[in-house]
């Protein structure tokens, strides 16, 4: 346990100017305040916030955040207010020991939501200041030092879940590349010990078979270097097990094809002088092709900057050298501490700016669309985990993505409402589908529409939280505002079944019975299907009883009334996965007479009149809904229309059928061949149409074409 006198020592040791007194107050203050708590392990429980000052000691921090390390958990564990740090210590330290404070301990547990919520709190608190997520970093890391004295084992492997999950990320999101490594070290140990052990095994014996190799080709490298003036501090590093675990996990390779397990460090005084050393290194040895990275002149989002190359080095061995500046050194090590190590500003580390903390600004953005705790969570880990890809926008400006990002996580990056009406991209000056892959150096221009609104299919294939947040949102909404449409007309059919005119304010007198706030709430879980209209019925007329009549030519009654438009619920434009969605098994198209049913927790489902499938919904007419399709000429929309096609098998059958299709202004969207003969081929072709009647010219021109034998509407 660090002495009170090493304390203060080490501060000043880097920084001249720091209160001693208020140091020496606060080591004295929290020992009196833990008293004789004690930890797990034994120790007196006052050892845990030493070490963790200790922890920021290393890292260099000001003198307040070192004293709210002593304090961290004074409010929380004892009896010391917020206010007699205030008055102790002053507005600063209290601010920073209140945000630590406000964060209950975030272990993992069986009730997710409230780990979620835990780290919205902790990303709100690390938003006003960073300093916030140092202390809680290094508070984490010595709970992971001790963790092993922790005698229950699935809690243990909880909080290293949790540490490997949330906690690693942050600390390389900030620069904190020593403390991700040892956070990252000591989970494994815990997660997946044999891998650990193994990975072990394999360095120590590459250790024994090369001696001492790694001073060697750092001494080597050092010499090569001044002979062409270049002054230069060279060092080795072994990559941690980890690193290497993970590596040999996510490119699928063996222990021995890994190039990098030692990467060595040249630290030069100037920017021009690490280029110089790139060409000198890239003059002597032999270059591996593909593997060199520029984070100088593109720094990774959180800061990050240096050059990376592989090359065959002394000794023949494949190496990694990574070159930067004494800054940029200082950086890689530290992090965000580093700021206010150069700047010897107090105030440094307070309300970050600047491109490396706009990933902080992007989680509070998600923080506010994401619809509940865990969703949240689920973006934010997307958003923090994967490897980086650098894009550039027509003017030239750098946006860095995830790996395997696509032209709509770029125009969410750019921003959301660029996102949010895409129609399409230009990647390097070709249009290319949203759907396409992004690649380091890609010039990408987003074309925009303002008839756009996100298409719930995008979800499918972006990679960052910020977009699949905002396009969930905005399915959400639409589709709360379809339930609530549906609700409203299941309800008002059901007024009218009974003989009774429609009222709103018979409804909000059984709103508390029926367990709903508003009306609207009412509406949205009818039209989802959840509760049925007949049950909201039965509870504003307690004293009516229902008829349970069978649906006997049912179909015939609601064919007329679609016919007429009497009562029935205008479809519009869907779209895919919203309230209302059209069957697989009849595809309906306009000018086709339609009935809905009410599908639990789906809304309606859309089937024509004759679809055999209504069948089994004979027994239960209070799912089904009278709709019809919108009259309104602007709201013509594209639908699917699937048709059975016989095709001869032989040359220039298929050019013909296509041909047809497109000079009838169809457009081919998928093609299936169900079955094949010498002669013949059967397949199932779904063609985007505006309405039946288009459908059916389409069918009628493929009948006259000779190469095909014979065309039906598919159903089933």
């Amino acid at each position: 346990m660090i002495r009170q006198y090493e304390l203060v020592e080490r501060v000043k040791a880097y920084d001249p100017n720091a209160d001693e007194d208020a140091l020496n107050r606060g080591y004295v203050f929290a020992m009196k305040a833990h008293g004789s708590q004690r930890r797990a392990s034994g120790d007196p429980y006052f050892s845990h916030p030493i070490e963790v000052a200790g922890i920021l000691t290393g890292i260099r921090l000001d003198c307040a955040t070192i004293i709210t390390a002593l304090l961290h958990d004074t409010v929380e564990d004892t009896g010391v207010t917020l206010d007699e740090i205030r008055d102790l210590f002053g507005d600063e330290v209290a601010q920073l020991v209140d945000g630590v404070t406000k964060l209950t301990r975030l272990e993992l547990q069986s009730d997710r939501t409230k780990q979620a919520e835990n780290f919205r709190k902790l990303l709100l608190a690390m938003s006003e200041d960073i300093r916030v997520l140092l202390v809680k970093l290094a508070d984490r890391l010595h709970n992971m030092r001790t963790l092993q004295f922790v005698d229950d084992s699935e809690k243990r492997k909880r909080v290293a879940r949790e540490t490997m999950e949330i906690f690693a990320p942050l600390a390389e999101r900030i620069g904190m590349q020593g403390m991700k490594d040892e956070l990252e070290g000591l989970a494994f140990a815990e997660i997946n010990p044999d891998a650990r052990d193994s990975v072990i095994a394999r360095l120590e014996f590459l250790r024994d078979e090369g001696g001492n190799q790694v001073p060697r080709i750092a001494a080597e490298l050092e010499r090569t270097l001044a002979k062409a003036d270049v002054v230069a501090a060279v060092s080795g590093r072994e990559k941690q097990p980890y690193s290497i675990w993970r590596k040999m996990q996510r490119k699928n390779i063996a222990f021995e094809q890994l190039s990098d397990i030692v990467a060595f460090r040249v630290v030069v005084e100037s920017v021009a002088k690490c280029y110089q050393t790139l060409g000198v290194v890239h003059g002597a040895y032999s270059v591996v092709p593909g593997r060199f990275k520029d984070f100088i002149s593109t720094p990774k989002s959180n800061g990050y900057q240096s050059i990376h190359t592989t090359v065959i080095g002394p000794e023949s061995q494949r190496i990694e050298i990574q070159i930067r500046t004494r800054e940029m050194h200082e950086f890689a090590e530290y992090g965000v501490a580093a700021h206010w190590h150069f700047k010897q500003l107090s105030g440094a580390l307070a309300r970050p700016e600047g491109r490396q903390y706009r990933w902080i600004r992007e989680l509070l953005e998600i923080l506010e669309h994401a619809s509940d705790p865990e969703e949240f969570l689920e973006h934010t880990k997307l958003e923090m985990y994967q490897d980086q890809v650098f894009c550039f926008t027509p003017k030239g400006d750098l946006i860095a993505l995830p790996r395997g990002a696509t032209p709509v996580d770029f125009a969410y990056a750019v921003h959301s409402e660029v996102g949010d009406t895409c129609v399409g991209a230009k990647i390097n000056g070709r249009m290319k589908p949203l759907r396409t892959l992004l690649h380091n150096g890609d010039q990408v221009e987003i074309v925009c529409s303002k008839a756009q609104t996100p298409s719930p299919t995008w979800e499918r294939f972006v990679v960052t939280g910020k977009a699949r947040s905002r396009i969930r949102r905005f399915v959400r909404l639409q589709q709360r505002a379809q339930y609530v449409d549906l609700g409203r007309a299941i309800v008002q059919k059901g007024f009218r079944v009974v003989g009774h005119k429609f009222s709103k304010r018979a409804l909000q007198r059984v709103l508390k019975t029926l367990q709903f706030k508003t009306v609207d709430d009412l509406y949205a879980t009818v039209g989802q299907g959840v509760i049925t209209g007949r049950k909201v019925i039965e509870q504003v007329f307690p004293d009516l009883k229902l008829k349970e009549g069978k649906v006997v030519s049912l179909t015939r009654r609601r064919a007329k009334r679609a016919e007429a438009g009497e009562h029935a619920v205008s479809i519009r434009g869907l779209i895919p996965g919203m309230a209302m969605h059209f069957a697989g098994c009849c595809h309906p198209l306009p000018g086709d007479r339609i009935v809905g049913i009410v599908t639990t927790g789906k809304g309606v489902t859309i089937h024509t009149i004759d679809c055999e499938t209504l069948e089994s919904f004979t027994e239960s007419p209070e799912r089904w809904l009278d709709v019809a399709w919108d009259q309104d000429p602007e709201s013509i929309g594209i639908h699917l229309g699937r048709i059975n096609i016989v095709v001869m098998n032989e040359p220039g059958s298929l050019g013909s059928l296509s041909t047809v299709i497109a000079k009838n202004l169809g457009n081919i969207s998928n093609l299936k061949i169900t079955n094949r003969s010498t002669d013949f081929f059967e397949m199932l072709v779904d063609i985007e149409v505006q309405d039946v009647k288009h459908l059916t010219n389409i069918i009628a021109a493929l009948r006259v074409t000779p190469t095909i034998n014979s065309v039906e509407r598919a159903r089933g």
